[in-house]
């Protein structure tokens, strides 16, 4: 193998490397990401369970304002 082919095989190695560790690092943010979205998720959720009543009224449960 000629010593210009080598070099050229490194220098793309080189590169291959850089791209795959800039990969690794976006899907580790993004992962960061997803996992503060679902915990939020995971609140509102809890919040809206909260705020809805204990059992199931109906319009008809309801007393009308003039009485």
């Amino acid at each position: 193998m000629t010593e210009s082919r080598l070099t050229e095989l490194e220098t793309k190695l080189a590169f291959a490397e850089d791209l795959l560790e800039t990969l690794n690092q976006t899907v580790i943010r993004q992962q960061g990401q997803l996992d503060s979205m679902q915990q939020q998720l995971r609140l509102l959720h809890q919040r809206l369970e909260d705020t809805r009543p204990d059992e199931a009224h109906t319009p008809r449960d309801e007393i009308p304002p003039h009485y």
